[in-house]
């Protein structure tokens, strides 16, 4: 269900364990750098010249290996540190390894400015020199690899972007290691055993039961969306309250949810009996960003002791509310820097730090939404879900995952495990579309009960 994503430090310690180790050590890069040759060989079968670009640590180690398995199976190999000066088919980055942090030097980012440039295929060692394998972050050059020869597990550093953009295809190649628990894991398709199904008992209640605030004039279909992806994700029984000016709209975009109007003034007072019919609620989305808007959300976090998924205008303003009930927020980068007070940019450069960050400030389990969707715990727990194509970056699929976590939470499921299982179960349904051009988000919602019977 969960893979392990290794740190530096964590693969150091797999390392250290090998028996023999250090002394055993050329033993574990004599095999990582066959699986970098072998690699090249199968992936570049029409290639005839390789240039190997190697550091001065391990890393170049098992470059230098690789180069000289390559020139044993016939093939013409030059290391150097201007691969493009001599026409290579194919290059090998061995400039850096996994202990590699911050912006390189001035001349490893001219190496590795040449590496880019050359137009060849570039096969990475481990991880693209330039890429923290702790984090994902780009401080500086990177190298832009098509592969990514990794040994023993994936690294954090390639599944989280930045990082991730700089990997290309990753192959795990296995050097004789013992597996190891990990401080971070990816979230796995197996994950999705652990929503229940519907039994032979369950009534449309029992099912999960959920109720969803959203959908302001002009909005309202986002609201309509969440409840969707709530009903197509097993929820038994979804409620959609909308301010009464939307509910026309809602009771013709939206058939299978029970309909409830509200005035703004009573909002809180008029859903008391949805609230304590429901199993869950879920906050935000089309629900406009008013005075009215925001303290109804705070009453509804305070006084509602239910699982609750916050998203979309629910998130603007947000405070830290106290509350005993799970709390799952689902923002964007551009959210999540709103919530933080910094730039759009900055959380995109530092994902998990900033998840991090807001889940400890707010005491609630964040999912931060993207290629590399982290879902992470006030206590340090994280799940990186990374199944989402980029066809879900298109409006209202945000919602159908509100949704689903909603009705996730609704059936009872941890919260962490609803936050991530909502995350693969929504890339998974996009990844089943036989169209990816031309994605929209009803498209999403209706994939989603054929990935959960499979």
């Amino acid at each position: 269900m969960l893979e392990p994503l290794y740190s530096a430090s964590e693969m150091r310690a797999a390392e250290e364990r090998y028996p023999g180790y250090p002394g055993s050590a050329g033993e574990l890069m004599e095999r990582a750098g066959a699986a970098v040759a072998q690699e090249v060989l199968r992936t570049y079968p029409g290639a005839r010249r390789v240039a190997v670009v190697c550091g001065g640590g391990a890393n170049g180690g098992d470059g230098r290996i690789a180069a000289r398995i390559l020139r044993e199976s016939g093939l013409e190999v030059v290391e150097t540190d201007d691969p493009g000066g001599g026409g290579a088919d194919v290059v090998i980055d061995a400039l850096f390894g996994t202990g590699f942090r911050g912006p390189p030097r001035d001349e490893a980012a001219a190496a590795i400015g040449r590496i880019n440039a050359t137009g060849a295929p570039v096969v990475s060692v481990d991880i693209p020199s330039g890429v923290d394998a702790t984090t994902g972050e780009v401080a500086g050059a990177a190298v832009e690899a098509d592969v990514t020869v990794t040994f023993h597990g994936r690294k954090v550093g390639l599944v989280v972007a930045p990082g991730r953009f700089h990997s290309g295809r990753v192959v795990v190649a296995g050097i004789g290691l013992e597996p190891a628990p990990t401080a971070l894991v990816r979230g796995m398709p197996a994950l999705l055993d652990r929503i229940p199904r519907r039994g032979a008992r369950d009534s449309k209640f029992s099912a999960g039961s959920l109720l969803v605030v959203g959908g302001a004039p002009g909005t309202t279909s986002a609201a309509v969306l969440a409840a969707t992806g709530a009903l197509r994700a097993d929820a038994g029984y979804v409620t959609l309250a909308v301010p009464a000016a939307a509910l026309p709209v809602a009771e013709t975009l939206a058939l299978e949810p029970v309909k409830r109007g509200f005035e703004w003034a009573s909002a809180t007072e008029a859903l008391q009996a949805d609230v304590a019919r429901s199993s869950a609620i879920a906050l935000g989305p089309g629900l406009g960003r008013s005075d009215e808007a925001r303290a109804l959300v705070r009453a509804l976090l305070e006084r509602a002791d239910l699982p609750a998924v916050v998203d979309a205008d629910a998130l603007f303003g947000l405070a830290r509310v106290d509350r005993s009930a799970p709390t799952v927020l689902t923002p964007h980068a551009g959210e999540l820097a709103r919530l933080l007070g910094v730039e759009p940019a900055w959380v995109s450069a530092h994902r998990l730090e900033a998840a991090a960050e807001a889940a400890e400030r707010f005491a609630a389990v964040v999912l931060l939404k993207g290629p590399d969707t982290i879902v992470c715990a006030p206590e340090g727990r994280v799940i990186v879900c990374d199944t989402g194509p980029p066809s879900l970056a298109t409006a209202g699929t945000g919602d159908v995952l509100t949704g689903v976590v909603g009705a996730f939470l609704a059936k009872g499921v941890d919260v962490v495990d609803a936050a991530a299982a909502a995350a693969i179960a929504h890339g998974l349904a996009a990844r089943s579309l036989p169209h990816q051009a031309g994605l929209i988000a009803s498209d999403v919602a209706a994939a989603l009960p054929g990935v959960l019977d499979r």
